[in-house]
């Protein structure tokens, strides 16, 4: 049985009705969209009308959504968005080619940047779009292409290819002396990621303490930070010791910025690793291939880099 179809709304009075919900104030929607609010008002009232329900209860100096205005706002919002998204890549698509990337902020900030330029070097017509988020992406999003993520080997969506797996050690800046065994830790600040995934259990400090350090040890104090770049950060400004992602610092501690107290011994390996994630049924273009191929060889340039590391420090902790 066909369902009747109801009357199109127009693209207008939706985009008005979102702005005014998400500013609550129809005079702030009608700056953003460069109407005047008599015009926003209108829009606002077909809508209403079109609807046979109010959208918002209006005060002298606040608007508030009504129940239906809120319902409203959740399936269009989205919509909007994939709408706004579709056109900046139709475009885009008519000018420089370009390639959506999304991954999480701590590996932006730590290993794909630092890398990007050698990128745009060799393929100076190729922009790339980094959506940095802790959030999974939406894979219908058309302006993405494909995911760096960090999951167990269990979890890989298929068609994953693997980066590089998960390594952990202790770093802090070379200024930060009097650390030369485990034990010594009790004597310094912990750099800890505050996190309650599941990864959490092999990144915590406590998980380390437990395999290489004297029992019941305890350090003077901790620092508690959301995120792993944020722990690398005030390593480096000599704010305590972090337990760091190898594959994420190798570069530095190649540079001297930070520096492994107790070498190779002091690393631990965890199950989760970095996979490369393609979107499936997404248009296979020259510019991503040549854009994975590249993330491919870094990410073995950062294998080879962090056994080479191990090789040069293997000791044992005293």
């Amino acid at each position: 049985m066909n369902r009747p179809r109801l009357r199109p709304l127009g693209v207008g009075p939706l985009r008005a009705f979102e702005a005014v919900a998400r500013r609550l104030s129809f005079r702030g929607a009608a700056e953003e969209l460069h109407l005047t609010q008599p015009a926003i008002s209108r829009q606002i009232r077909a809508l209403e009308d079109e609807l046979g329900a109010a959208l918002f209860l209006r005060g002298t100096r606040h608007v508030e959504l009504t129940g239906a205005g809120a319902a409203l706002l959740r399936s269009v919002a989205p919509l909007l968005d994939r709408l706004d998204a579709t056109v900046r890549q139709i475009r885009t698509s008519r000018g420089r080619q370009q390639i959506g990337v999304t991954t999480f902020a701590s590996f932006a900030s730590l290993w794909l940047l630092p890398r990007l330029q050698d990128f745009q070097r060799q393929h100076p017509s190729v922009d790339i779009r980094l959506s940095a988020t802790d959030v999974l992406a939406d894979p219908e999003d058309p302006e993405l292409d494909l995911a760096l993520r960090y999951c167990h080997a269990d979890e890989a969506p298929p068609g994953s290819t693997l980066l590089f797996g998960e390594v952990l050690t202790p770093v802090t800046s070379p200024t930060l002396r009097s650390l030369s065994t485990p034990a010594d830790l009790a004597a310094h600040t912990l750099l800890e990621e505050d996190d309650h995934r599941p990864s959490a259990e092999y990144l915590s400090w406590r998980h380390w303490l437990a395999l290489k350090a004297p029992p019941r040890l305890e350090p003077r104090g901790w620092l508690y930070l959301n995120y792993t770049y944020q722990q690398i950060q005030a390593a480096l400004a000599s704010q305590g010791v972090a337990l760091a992602r190898v594959a994420l610092v190798s570069e530095s501690l190649a540079r001297g910025e930070l520096v492994e107290p107790f070498g190779a011994a002091g690393r631990v390996r965890s199950p989760f690793a970095y996979w490369l994630v393609r979107w499936q049924g997404r248009r296979e273009r020259p510019e991503l291939a040549a854009f994975e191929a590249w993330l491919l060889e870094q990410a073995a340039e950062t294998r080879r880099a962090v056994d080479l590391q191990a090789a040069e420090m293997a000791a044992p902790l005293r």
